[in-house]
């Protein structure tokens, strides 16, 4: 992790080589298409709207900050760049470090064409780091899979003992915020003829 982030700082690394630290190794990141763009613009500003009334109506204790495409720090030698991750606290927080694991409320990866990816390697990467809730928006299937539970069984594997599959015309309760639903009709996008 040390020597990731000193490549980074001698710009040996740029933003725009689009790389991530998964499990010791840099990986380099598929780039998006535009389904997956668009899900992802739409997702934030959505979390952004729902938890923003949150914060206007509640105590500041409530407080967290959607992160869209940001580095979140794990002990497992990770750095993955989620495509949402929701954190507890406010921007400033994150001055000094990137979030840990106990500063998130749920990571989120859009999939389409990394959805074994995302389903295996990144699955067991948040299990180990023991994120409460992992979701992927699968763009393929046009369905939400919600992972909650991490656990690691007698072999020393890492994932998930509830799996749920939710549908477009649902709506699901935010990790953290219980009384907060996302309608997910809001974010599958459609492709529109004009």
């Amino acid at each position: 992790m040390d020597e990731y982030h000193r490549l980074i700082e001698l710009e040996f690394l740029k933003e725009s080589d689009r790389i991530e630290l998964i499990g010791g190794e840099l990986i380099q990141m598929v780039a998006k298409d535009t389904p997956h763009t668009v899900c992802g613009s739409i997702l934030c500003r959505q979390l952004d709207r729902l938890l923003g009334d949150v914060w206007r109506q509640a105590a500041s204790r409530l407080r967290a900050v959607i992160r869209g495409q940001d580095p979140i720090t794990l002990p497992n030698q990770s750095e993955p760049e989620p495509d949402v991750a929701i954190a507890g606290g406010k921007d400033e927080d994150y001055l000094a470090h990137h979030p840990y694991p106990e500063d998130i409320f749920l990571v989120i990866e859009i999939s389409d064409s990394t959805l074994d990816y995302d389903q295996t390697t990144k699955l067991k990467i948040y299990a180990e780091a023991a994120i409460s809730d992992y979701w992927i928006v699968n763009l393929n299937l046009r369905q939400l899979e919600r992972y909650s539970q991490p656990y690691q069984n007698a072999q020393g594997e890492f994932n998930y003992l509830s799996k749920q599959i939710s549908l477009p015309h649902q709506s699901v309760a935010i990790p953290g915020f219980e009384d907060v639903f996302l309608d997910l009709n809001r974010i599958f996008p459609t492709v529109v003829n004009t």
